[in-house]
């Protein structure tokens, strides 16, 4: 009964989101009560939720100050150079920038934090999305799947956990997945420039007006400053030159349009020659007034340091980020007005993250208070055929992706992943190949509605979730296929 309860309750979840027909905040609260009321549970209701939310607070901490910390050294200017290389590269060919925002993402995740890759990656290609008028969806697919593969580094969670649940060493598990996960990461990167591809048929090598659109991609250097400056500043294309956004006759399908009309554009697509100030949105303008550069190299040391304490665990997270802030924000703005300002700028993502994980706490605690999450484990478990002992690695890899997209990464490594293993001992499978097997779901579970930081993208670039999840969903499973199938083939698996 708790199984098919729990199943139904992620369904609904799912169904409704995709729909359109409730938010995910809503629903995260609303669905799972009503399911905890079917399962006869109602009156621990109130148990069950305290206990997730105290499970997820030091989560809500974590995101809320690393928010304002990677705020305040976007606001600074500590990435910009990292930006300006990225946009370099990508200047206003739709197929760049899709390559691009692969590359900025992976780049990012170094810091095994998702957060942090989304609202720096949201926040330098951006601009140049609604910019060219390319799809929205496609800069948070690409950007939550390659945040996805390279969250299996160490200190990014997923191997730390599996390593504590199998009384492994971590670099036992991830440094003979390197390759798997290198041949994941080229996945990646090739199908960024096949969606680029996509959008560049869709749209075009833009140019704004009283500019030669280019007729290669080559040399449009002013084209990028305009495109971001543009963005940063909120005026329209037409505070440029008279008239919309052109696109080069050269790079357009003979009878294309120049953009997609909103009946044929893909969900969250930009407008092309709206203005950003529609929205809100700043992008990053070079002549900020919130630009440090005398204070560069102490902002840029300062998150070196940040990272290698979280790296070495010398301080729980959470303490990191919280220190890390009042230093950031009272170095770089000593004057109590400035100090306001910047927390005011960033207080709209901090309140819909945390008011996210808290609801998720409200999930999370249903499913695992009233058993649902433990009778569909072990429903998943035994529904594996006895004849397929010997092949437990290969059998976790394809249950880590439904697994860790309707469970928290928690719940996986803890409460699945030690019962996996031992199905596997049992038939001679060695628990460092059931721990490399587990890793490969991750690039897709970044985008799973348990994550809080998928909320940070979806929300920073405008997104509904709904949107997000039908088109991501099946590239980042396919995506965790490939890793799975490399991993199989270099014998790692």
């Amino acid at each position: 009964m708790l199984t098919f309860l729990g199943f139904a309750m992620i369904a609904t979840f799912l169904v409704l989101i995709m729909m359109k027909k409730m938010s995910p905040i809503a629903a995260l609260v609303l669905i799972p009560a009503l399911f905890c009321v079917f399962a006869g549970k109602g009156a621990h209701l109130g148990d069950y939720v305290i206990e997730g939310v105290g499970k997820l607070a030091p989560t809500a901490a974590m995101l809320m100050f690393a928010i304002v910390y990677f705020g305040l050294m976007i606001d600074v200017g500590l990435f910009d150079p990292i930006v300006r290389g990225i946009l370099r590269f990508c200047k206003a060919d739709p197929m760049r920038v899709v390559v691009g925002t692969a590359v900025l993402a992976a780049i990012i995740s170094l810091d095994g934090d998702g957060s942090t890759t989304f609202m720096i990656t949201v926040s330098a290609m951006y601009p140049l999305y609604k910019r060219l008028g390319l799809s929205l969806v496609v800069m948070t697919g690409v950007a939550a799947t390659a945040n996805g593969v390279m969250n299996t580094l160490p200190w990014g969670g997923p191997t730390a956990r599996a390593a504590t649940a199998l009384k492994l060493d971590a670099a036992d598990i991830f440094v003979p997945m390197i390759p798997a996960l290198a041949v994941g990461l080229l996945f990646v990167f090739a199908l960024a420039y096949v969606l680029g591809l996509r959008e560049r048929r869709r749209v075009g090598v833009l140019a704004l007006p009283g500019q030669k659109a280019p007729e290669d991609t080559e040399d449009v250097e002013g084209v990028r400053e305009d495109l971001v400056g543009a963005a940063a500043t909120g005026s329209t294309a037409e505070t440029v030159s008279a008239g919309p956004v052109v696109s080069s006759a050269a790079t357009r399908p003979a009878g294309a349009p120049a953009s997609a009309s909103p009946s044929t554009a893909a969900p969250g697509a930009g407008s092309g020659h709206g203005p950003d100030s529609e929205d809100g949105f700043q992008g990053l303008d070079p002549d900020r007034p919130t630009l440090r550069p005398r204070l560069y190299w102490f902002n840029a040391g300062l998150t070196v340091a940040l990272l290698t304490a979280m790296i070495m665990e010398w301080l729980p997270i959470p303490v990191l980020f919280l220190l890390g802030a009042a230093l950031a924000l009272t170095v770089n703005f000593p004057h109590m007005p400035d100090q306001k300002a910047r927390i005011a700028a960033h207080a709209d993502n901090v309140l819909n993250v945390a008011g996210m994980v808290f609801a998720a706490a409200v999930f999370t605690g249903v499913l695992t208070g009233t058993g649902m999450v433990k009778d569909m484990a072990d429903w998943l478990v035994g529904a594996i055929p006895e004849g397929m002992g010997p092949h437990m690695a290969l059998v976790t890899g394809l249950l880590s992706l439904p697994l860790t997209y309707f469970m928290s990464n928690d719940g996986f490594y803890f409460g699945v992943l030690p019962v996996l293993a031992e199905a596997g001992a049992a038939h001679g499978v060695s628990p460092l190949e059931i721990a490399r097997a587990s890793l490969v779901g991750q690039a897709l579970h970044m985008s799973s509605p348990l994550v809080p930081a998928v909320y940070v993208l979806v929300g920073m670039a405008k997104v509904e979730f709904g949107d997000h999840t039908r088109f991501a969903v099946k590239w980042a499973a396919l995506t965790s296929l490939v890793v799975l199938a490399a991993g199989m083939l270099f014998g790692i698996i």
